[in-house]
């Protein structure tokens, strides 16, 4: 091993490896650096989202919704089953292959493209050099003409429910039970703990969900957030928002969880509790005192448009900078910052970040809400087109939900599209791709689309905008 690189990443999640492979891809002699070890103790490659995040909870989510087609909608295609029942530990046991696979396949890459693998710690000094710590051995600095700073992000904790890592997880532990709990409570009603009640209220678990907001996923689309409440609590999600949970007591194998909301104390007693309200940038040990690069006011790695630090030549990726936390946008800023060390003129259009939540139905989107469009003063027109008037979603049994299209009123440029449905992670590709080449709702609208397809959503919804939708009564609504 050498000492001296043109490039050291830390860590070695989506924007980390993104961006270690797209440098030595590029020439650039690049070390990859990340302290992350597997189930079975070994150095792992692909951060929390392969080993912890991503990639295990929709190994769970896709086997806990076939699980529930099969226990509850298979009757009404005609196909007999029986009882069926789920074998956790089978599940388990793929959740992991799966993920083995995965982190497998990431070293393989490496492999293939002469990335240095460095399992151990990093730590940014000046110059800039950084500080590396071998699991096994004694630490070494390493020269490099170029840092780039992936460490990720860790999950929240909160004060009133400490985790013990049984009865009361955070993320990773409610990936690894090895039973189906009889009662489960749910702290946040955000992405993660929508998910992963979803899981564990498929396989059979009374979920509770406590939110301390008012407004169900503020992020989202008015309509399309409703209307994904209502589609939750009718699985049996029991969503109780403005519950701010203000403690917790583990006794007797069970966990009582207090919660304020506007009509006083209450409590529930659950069998396990999952605290799923967010994640933070996970910066610890990561930087000297003086090696020049700063933190903004949330605690995250203050860079600019380009991710450049305050400290020259390092730069910062991921989780662990503003924006949203999604690997599909750590994994853009890594390829840019790599090409635009080999010259390159690579940008990051963040107007065009999708975001999807994986219950069922789906829930994706992309750009502006009307609600911030309204609160801008901007004039548009909106385009809705529901999946229960869609052929392919009424052959397949998988009809809620429907796709919303929001263009400018004046120039139609698409603003933003919001999905609920089924595969909405996969339609949302479409407006992607049109916005990101500055596309009108009539550009969609003149696209043609297979029939019959889910895809056809966005077509009628993009149609209309203008109230040329063919395939439902026009309700054209404009602003």
């Amino acid at each position: 091993m050498t000492d001296k690189y043109d490039v050291v990443v830390i860590g070695a999640g989506p924007a980390g490896y993104t961006a270690a492979i797209r440098c030595a891809q590029l020439g650039l002699n690049t070390a990859c650096i990340d302290k992350s070890l597997g189930e079975s103790g070994d150095p792992t490659l692909g951060g929390t989202c392969l080993n912890w995040g991503c990639i295990p909870s929709k190994a769970l989510l896709d086997v806990s919704h076939k699980f529930a087609e099969a226990r509850d909608s298979f009757k009404g295609f005609g196909i007999k089953t029986g009882k069926v029942s789920v074998d956790i530990k089978t599940v388990m046991q793929r959740k992991t292959e799966v993920v083995a696979k995965l982190t497998g396949g990431i070293s393989a890459l490496f492999k293939a493209n002469g990335v240095i693998a460095l399992a151990g710690t990093g730590r940014l000094l000046t110059g800039p050099r950084v500080e590396y710590a071998p699991h096994d051995g004694a630490a070494q600095v390493l020269e490099s003409t170029h840092v780039i700073l992936a460490p990720g992000s860790v999950s929240t904790q909160i004060e009133p429910t400490p985790l013990d890592g049984e009865f009361i997880v955070d993320s990773t532990g409610a990936l690894e039970f090895d039973s189906v709990p009889a009662t489960l409570g749910v702290i946040g009603a955000g992405v993660i703990g929508l998910e992963l009640g979803s899981v564990w209220g498929r396989f059979g678990s009374d979920v509770v969900v406590l939110e301390a907001l008012d407004d169900f996923l503020p992020m989202c689309d008015r309509r399309i957030a409703r209307d994904a409440k209502k589609l939750l609590e009718a699985q049996g999600l029991d969503i109780r928002m403005g519950a701010r949970v203000v403690g917790s007591k583990v006794e007797n194998g069970s966990v009582e969880v207090r919660y304020q909301d506007n009509e006083g104390e209450h409590s529930v007693h659950v069998d396990k509790l999952i605290v799923g309200v967010g994640r933070i940038p996970y910066t610890e040990g990561l930087l000297a005192p003086d090696c020049g690069v700063n933190l903004d006011e949330r605690g995250f790695l203050y860079v600019n448009d380009l991710c450049a630090t305050d400290a020259p030549h390092v730069y910062a990726v991921g989780d662990a900078v503003r924006g949203p936390m999604l690997a599909h946008k750590g994994m853009d800023e890594g390829v840019m910052v790599a090409e635009r060390l080999a010259g390159q003129k690579t940008m990051v259009n963040y107007d065009c970040v999708p975001s999807v939540i994986y219950t069922h139905p789906e829930v994706a989107w992309v750009g502006r809400t009307e609600a911030e469009l309204k609160s801008d003063g901007e004039k548009f027109n909106v385009g809705t087109f529901p999946f229960a008037a869609s052929g392919r979603a009424l052959a397949a049994h998988d009809s809620d939900g429907m796709v919303k299209v929001i263009a400018d009123a004046e120039t139609d440029r698409i603003l933003g599209v919001h999905i609920l449905g089924p595969q909405a992670s996969e339609l949302i590709a479409q407006a992607v791709i049109a916005m990101e080449f500055n596309g009108s709702a009539e550009d969609l609208g003149l696209t043609m689309f297979a029939h019959p397809s889910l895809s056809e959503a966005v077509h009628e919804a993009a149609l209309g905008v203008a109230g040329h939708a063919v395939h439902m009564v026009n309700r054209k609504k404009r602003n």
